[in-house]
């Protein structure tokens, strides 16, 4: 199968519709041409024609909306996304936008959550715009909470605070981690990460400014786990505060090499530290 044919299916596809019009349809028509539109967007995604291939599952979606046919208009205009994301990510989230607002009208959230995280993440990866892409899974986060999925909901809650913090929007990532932290005490499986949550979240109020509100919010995770007060996380998290309340800049790159040393630190809270200690000193390297 070949482009031209492709394109001869498009055009016999566009007779077809452009014989309905909006007191007259004809139901096998539109069918017709729905078919022949998503036979000539499969063939041009075998030919790796990405834009008309998302084209063309487009104009079989509208086919099928007109026949007021949704799951399968929304099935398809998720397939047009598949197509439209290898080329024109912003295409990629319309054709997704569309799917999901036809979800969200049958009340088909799970669904719905699944596809805005899939858009979240073309922002994060694709588009890299991190503010669009924090409120993309913030709202994939609303919905999977509204359909009880906790586990689906709390991952891109985690990304909302981790994108929120890069951000600078260091409020907002504290709650999300504190709330994060707060579902998990009671969860085996997750109270492992518990430390990972509260030293992030400890971060970001130390990177605040705000000195007594991040001395307050140590004691508090650690009346939250008795076990949190021992740990390596904890301790770091005290010594650099120290550090801060001492505007001691030696003491505090002290205390961040020493923690790096048994428990490599990211970039995210490579940068964090960072920001940090240019608040109290010249920059200079944290190892």
């Amino acid at each position: 199968m070949s482009e031209r044919e492709a394109q001869e299916l498009v055009a016999k596809a566009d007779k077809k519709a452009m014989s309905t019009t909006w007191f007259f349809s004809s139901t096998s028509k539109l069918e017709e041409a729905a078919e022949l539109y998503t036979k000539a967007g499969n063939i041009y995604k075998m030919a790796k024609r990405w834009k008309e291939s998302g084209d063309t599952f487009c104009k079989a979606a509208d086919m099928q909306l007109k026949m007021n046919e949704k799951d399968e208009a929304a099935s398809t205009f998720i397939n047009a996304s598949k197509s439209y994301k290898k080329s024109s990510p912003q295409d990629a989230i319309s054709a997704l936008e569309k799917a999901i607002g036809i979800l969200t009208e049958r009340g088909r959230f799970q669904s719905a959550a699944k596809h805005q995280e899939d858009i979240a993440g073309i922002y994060e990866s694709e588009l890299i715009d991190l503010e669009q892409a924090m409120r993309a899974y913030e709202v994939a986060a609303d919905w999977y909470a509204g359909e009880s999925s906790t586990a689906l909901s709390h991952k891109c809650m985690l990304k909302v605070a981790t994108f929120a913090a890069q951000l600078e929007q260091y409020d907002k990532a504290i709650e999300k981690f504190e709330l994060v932290a707060s579902a998990s005490l009671d969860n085996q499986l997750m109270k492992w990460s518990l430390k990972e949550y509260f030293l992030k979240a400890g971060l970001c109020h130390i990177a605040t400014g705000d000195s007594v509100s991040a001395h307050n919010a140590v004691g508090r995770y650690c009346d939250m786990d008795v076990t949190f007060a021992s740990t390596r996380e904890c301790q770091f998290l005290q010594s650099i505060l120290m550090a801060v309340d001492n505007n001691d800049v030696k003491q505090f790159t002290a205390s961040v090499v020493d923690f790096d040393q048994l428990t490599k630190l990211d970039n995210w809270k490579t940068k964090i530290l960072l920001e940090i200690k240019n608040s109290i000193g010249k920059e200079s390297s944290l190892i």
